[in-house]
């Protein structure tokens, strides 16, 4: 064993105590939390026009603070960016993360000089939870990835700007400087095929122990691989054994992953987001993601089903229930207020407190008064693929309210995996299995189907390539984006027909 591999096992030995010591007091240790951000607000723009002054309970702030999203707080937010001080929080932000928006264009959310450092230090916590818990460390020998955007900043207004994850490389620790792939030349490529690309050639000989990213471009990454390399992505990297992803569920694509590496590694979840780092995997053995509750954000909870209700109950953390889905609502040390970021989840456990997402608020389907969520699709294609060599590679669902023929449908477009054994034999077999699950999960779908008003699930089928296509064509290509799961309209659906 190395010396940095004992290190590492030491280190990981104190922080989880000291995870102990906060996750055994969560009431409290978010109470806490509370009062320090509004105490350090008060003074702000923000804080005298919501009367900080005066809060002391929490209801006191649910009285004063709406929820808001963010087009909501832009008004705010669009003075932070023209410089601005003491707006939402102390100061000037020591960033903004660019992200995209929907009608407001590009969002700008702030990161502080009290923000950042716990981007860095749950990612780190990640990890070594992992080595605590199965004493597995040798990894830190070998070269680690994380596929992720451009580095090079941007400022405005003198603050720098950029991809989260172009952000969070600036701060790779020392240690780890001689481990990260790809160099700093490739990571700034800003054209991801070119970039996929040079960064198999720069890794294709490497020891790589760890491999990061969202799992649907570190599927592209891997299929590159073993096309240049014509073996199996664990054969090629025999070290490999731990795989780091957020951003969407892994469950759909770890058949084909196993396919690619030609084994099982293990995985650590991540939640992170430009607004914080909520929650990250913390056990191999339990369900969920632990909830970083000491992080310098206070959580709300807002029950999905009554969100867009007057007036919807806000719970704290004491007060969640298992197996409920919640609105997440944030305040944080960032200088986000009662901020709605569209993430759904739900609690797997409450001692600790740990989530798992189960979608987004705005990405449904409702049409017809389903309420399908991204967690039952995702759920109901994994049981239908279950004793199959069926592989997927990506999917999405839309609503088909006027068909040309028949009562209205669900439409999944869906891209089988032709290097695994290809396609269902069977479609119409196979769509009749997820509309089963589907119909297991949710009362709302199975009274339609039963009431006819809706037929059975139509699958169609979406060419190789054709979401990595689809996504190129609106400029989201690789990095930090994701395809919807789900949509309450035809706009990409219309698109893939």
């Amino acid at each position: 064993m190395s010396l940095k591999s004992i290190a590492a096992k030491l280190f990981a030995a104190r922080i989880h105590k000291k995870t102990l010591q906060w996750s055994s007091n969560p009431v409290a240790t978010q109470q806490k939390v509370f009062a320090d951000l509004i105490r350090q607000a008060e003074d702000t723009q923000f804080g005298k026009d919501h009367n900080f002054a005066s809060i002391q309970t929490f209801a006191d702030f649910a009285q004063h603070v709406p929820i808001r999203d963010y087009e909501e707080l832009k008004p705010y937010v669009d003075r932070v960016v023209k410089g601005e001080e003491n707006v939402l929080w102390q100061g000037k932000p020591l960033y903004f993360a660019k992200t995209s928006g929907t009608t407001s264009g590009a969002k700008y959310i702030p990161l502080t000089k009290e923000s950042m450092p716990f981007h860095i230090q749950a990612a780190r916590n990640a990890i070594l939870s992992y080595i605590h818990e199965t004493g597995n460390a040798h990894f830190v020998d070998g070269k680690m990835i994380f596929l992720q955007g451009s580095p090079i900043l941007e400022e405005k207004n003198g603050v720098k700007l950029g991809r989260l994850s172009g952000i969070v490389a600036h701060f790779v620790p020392r240690y780890l400087q001689k481990n990260r792939m790809p160099s700093w030349e490739t990571n700034c490529i800003e054209d991801w095929e070119t970039k996929v690309d040079a960064i198999v050639e720069e890794t294709i000989n490497e020891n790589m122990s760890v491999i990061s990213g969202i799992p649907s471009w570190v599927q592209m990454y891997f299929e590159k691989l073993q096309q240049k390399a014509n073996k199996p992505v664990g054969e090629l990297f025999k070290n490999f054994n731990l795989f780091i992803y957020g951003g969407v569920n892994f469950e759909p694509y770890r058949a084909k992953f196993e396919n690619l590496i030609g084994r099982k590694v293990d995985s650590i979840e991540l939640f992170p987001a430009s607004e914080g780092f909520f929650a990250y995997q913390d056990s191999q053995k339990e369900r969920g993601m632990l909830l970083l509750l000491n992080s310098g954000i206070f959580y709300e909870f807002v029950k999905s089903d009554e969100f867009f209700t007057d007036k919807p109950k806000r719970y704290t953390i004491g007060e969640v229930e298992l197996n409920v889905n919640y609105v997440l609502i944030l305040s944080s040390n960032a200088g986000l207020w009662a901020y709605n970021i569209g993430d759904t989840v739900q609690f797997t456990s409450l001692k600790p407190y740990r989530v798992i997402v189960s979608g987004r608020i705005k990405h449904y389907i409702s049409a017809f008064g389903e309420h399908v969520i991204g967690k039952e699709v995702e759920h109901a294609l994994k049981q239908a693929m279950e004793h199959t060599n069926i592989r997927v590679n990506e999917f999405t669902v839309a609503p088909q309210i006027t068909p040309k023929d028949g009562l209205p449908y669900h439409e999944w477009f869906i891209e089988f995996d032709p290097e695994a054994s290809g396609e269902p034999e069977n479609m119409d077999e196979f769509a009749l299995k997820i509309d089963h699950a589907m119909r297991q999960q949710n009362s709302y779908y199975d009274d339609l189907i039963v009431g006819n008003v809706l037929r059975t699930l139509v699958i169609t089928k979406v060419s190789k390539n054709g979401f990595q296509n689809y996504m190129k064509s609106i400029g989201k290509l690789g990095g930090q984006n994701k395809l919807p799961r789900l949509s309450n309209d035809r706009k990409i659906a219309d698109q893939l027909s």
